[in-house]
């Protein structure tokens, strides 16, 4: 109950960041929020979880529940579920939609949850293979936007990859580790009992298929397909000490895939082109738009940054001038002030002196007293 009125008190500003968020988005953003709305309604039913979420025995033949596929991300059964997914629909509308255009963003969107869904399923066969128990085909239900949160996180990646999120004891954080970051928490979570198995299961999934589809399929505006940038490969998603290691590992199915015709090769040419407002470099999987973002990017932080070390200039300058005014001021209490030389001789001419005439020629009378 105490909860609850927590819950409602804060309703009203919740209602208002909610509207603030969700404003000037297009309807397919709207609609998307509503829909996880309705359908968390709809999750206080078993039979509706059943029926509207992914069950991997279902999945396969000879059931083939090939709709659940289209169901199951919009059925969520935690509130604080439902609040971040709204947030990240939200923030995807205002960062993600600008760059990519409306129909751009729900083909991503629909992608990865299919993906998702068949991907998940793959992962819980596979444990039944191994361990032949039959609850994980039937007893597993898979539902929510996980698979999209972990899509979205990579895409995120992609656009601003040094962005600074938080400075912690360890070193920074930023964009390009969060995929890889939010997967520990979830196996975390998962192992200590917090959170679902499903979840782990689709945040990998989500960001496997994600990256394949940023990575090689993508199709921009000037005719290009994916983003062969170095800094968007899939080991740059690890920490520096094991990406040679995930390279050694990933590196031979790679050239498989790209003789075979399903992936492109990673180019490391570099076009020079003269213009008249100097020399144009083009990089490899770069588009113009993503370059000109990513320097207004690192204009701003180079603003920031000498703003802040101005700031912190003109303070250090402020407390010297402080300081020195008090040891002048002790001084002054200390220390005797003598008048200078220059005053004494002011003052003495400002005063006249005081001279008395003597006539030293004339004897003084002698003085008689008279009776």
């Amino acid at each position: 109950m105490a909860a609850l009125r927590v819950f409602s008190r804060n309703l009203p500003y919740l209602r208002q960041q909610f509207s603030a968020l969700l404003g000037n988005t297009s309807p397919s953003v709207k609609f998307i929020c509503v829909v996880v709305i309705i359908g968390y309604i709809l999750s206080f039913s078993d039979d509706v979880v059943d029926v509207l979420s992914v069950t991997p025995g279902y999945l396969l033949p000879p059931s083939f529940q090939l709709w659940s596929t289209f169901t199951f991300w919009f059925l969520e059964i935690h509130l604080w579920e439902v609040i971040i997914d709204i947030v990240t629909v939200g923030l995807c509308g205002k960062l993600i939609e600008p760059l990519w255009g409306q129909m751009e963003m729900m083909k991503f969107f629909f992608l990865t949850n299919v993906g998702v869904a068949f991907l998940t399923t793959f992962y819980y066969l596979v444990i039944f293979a191994c361990t032949g128990q039959t609850s994980y085909l039937f007893d597993i239900h898979v539902h929510g936007l996980a698979g999209y949160l972990a899509a979205v996180s990579v895409a995120v990646k992609q656009i601003m990859p040094d962005h600074l999120l938080i400075k912690t004891p360890l070193g920074k954080l930023t964009n390009r580790s969060m995929p890889l970051l939010i997967l520990i928490a979830a196996i975390i979570l998962w192992a200590i009992g917090a959170l679902e198995g499903t979840y782990p299961c689709m945040w990998g999934s989500g960001t496997i298929l994600s990256w394949i589809y940023l990575r090689f399929w993508q199709r921009h505006s000037s005719g290009t397909r994916g983003d062969m940038a170095d800094n968007f490969s899939f080991d740059n998603f690890f920490p520096t000490v094991l990406q040679p290691v995930v390279r050694g590992i990933l590196g031979p199915p790679h050239r498989c895939l790209v003789r075979l015709g399903i992936c492109s090769p990673s180019p490391r040419r570099v076009h020079l082109a003269l213009s008249p407002r100097g020399v144009t470099i083009s990089m490899p999987g770069v588009e113009p738009q993503d370059m000109e973002r990513r320097r207004q990017i690192a204009l701003k932080a180079l603003s920031e940054r000498l703003s802040k070390t101005s700031e912190q200039t003109r303070q250090k300058n402020l407390s010297t001038k402080v300081n020195m005014d008090a040891v002048r001021k002790v001084q002054s209490q200390v220390i005797p002030q003598f008048p200078s030389e220059t005053a004494t001789s002011s003052q003495a001419a400002a005063a006249p002196p005081e001279a008395t005439l003597v006539d030293l020629t004339d004897p003084v009378p002698p003085t008689t007293k008279q009776s």
